[in-house]
């Protein structure tokens, strides 16, 4: 009895040590991050509570649904193991090269009507063109034609000199490059780019004035050493979005096989990830039906923004369910006139009123 009621104390006081912290905004330390992924199924609703109580400070009830355009599919050079769309994939996608502006903007009216605050546009490859930035950016230009308000995302892939600050002027409001996994693991996922190029690419897409949006994907034979890894490696390049995928283990990839995640197993990451970034938009993505199945809306008291229909290459849950989802665990879909950042964001912001131009020192 005495080793039961010490440990349920040691849980207590983690628990109680991250939510504090996270209140603050302070980052949980390895050994407590660590600590947490390693926590008992048994206490996977004690985990839940503690980093939901986070997720209400900051964003209330309110889910914030995202939608995907992929405009262009498959036939890509690159080798990502767990990419159904990757070079030698022999998985059964659609594949298909640009889809036409009017239809990407039609696709994302629907969405918009169906409640979508963000709409993202995908295209595969290893990074575009000239030519294919002038393309995505008439498609942004005709979605903002028809519903200014609405949040254009852009994902694709490696940038090059320039090309952020292009999309950027064309109305785009953000960028999503995933980091995916940890920098020591990445060579393990993929040979034909590095963790750095990545990196690399949404630091000049946050320098061009985009919003950084960067996540990884779990089941892909991580260890928690490495989980810990990419969340903090993600929390230095301060993303405004996060999105957390499942793997999606598409049979004609190398990771096919790995079907390594439990729903208890993603509720204890996307906790993790809840307090890594306390006052960030944590996405519940790509997977999610797969691998937390009938938990999902557990995961709601987790994550304040979902993928709303289909994914890239795979078939979401319809549109509808989702919705019922939300409204039966007793969230509110987040309206395209509400802030997505908590407006107590806006107080990390200090005017500068030293150095240059004052007769005060300088901060050095």
């Amino acid at each position: 009895m005495e080793s039961m009621t010490s440990f349920s104390a040691t849980l207590d006081d983690l628990l109680s040590t991250l939510v504090s912290g996270a209140l603050q905004r302070r980052l949980p330390t390895r050994d407590q991050a660590l600590a947490l992924l390693a926590t008992s199924d048994d206490d996977v609703l004690d985990v839940v509570a503690a980093a939901s109580r986070v997720r209400r400070a900051f964003f209330g009830r309110r889910v914030k649904l995202n939608y995907l355009v992929n405009m262009k599919s498959g036939l890509c050079p690159e080798d990502c193991f767990y990419c159904s769309q990757r070079l030698g994939s022999e998985a059964g996608i659609l594949k298909y090269s640009w889809i036409a502006t009017e239809e990407a903007a039609g696709l994302a009216a629907k969405a918009v009507e169906a409640g979508a605050k963000r709409v993202c546009l995908v295209a595969s490859g290893r990074g575009p063109s000239d030519r294919d930035v002038a393309r995505v950016a008439d498609t942004v230009a005709a979605i903002k034609d028809g519903t200014p308000d609405v949040e254009v995302c852009v994902c694709l892939g490696l940038l090059k000199d320039g090309q952020a600050a292009r999309l950027a002027a064309a109305g785009a409001d953000a960028y999503s490059h995933n980091l995916n996994t940890a920098e020591e693991k990445y060579a393990d996922i993929c040979t034909t780019h590095t963790f750095a190029d990545r990196v690399d690419t949404l630091r000049g897409a946050s320098a061009a004035g985009l919003s950084p949006c960067s996540g990884a994907i779990f089941g892909m034979g991580e260890s928690d050493e490495d989980v810990v890894s990419v969340a903090f490696a993600l929390r230095e390049l301060d993303p405004d979005s996060v999105p957390v995928n499942f793997l999606i283990p598409f049979e004609g990839t190398p990771l096919g096989d790995r079907w390594d995640l439990t729903p208890a197993r993603c509720l204890r990451i996307l906790a993790l990830f809840r307090f890594v970034f306390p006052d960030v938009e944590v996405r519940l993505a790509g997977g999610r039906e797969i691998h937390l199945r009938a938990l999902q809306p557990l995961a709601l008291h987790l994550a304040n923004a979902v993928f709303l229909g289909d994914y890239l290459t795979s078939e979401g849950a319809p549109g509808s369910a989702d919705l019922a989802m939300i409204a039966d665990a007793g969230f509110t879909v987040e309206g395209r006139d509400e802030t997505t950042l908590p407006t107590v964001r806006a107080e990390q912001v200090a005017v500068r009123r030293r150095g240059a131009g004052t007769g005060l020192p300088a901060n050095t």
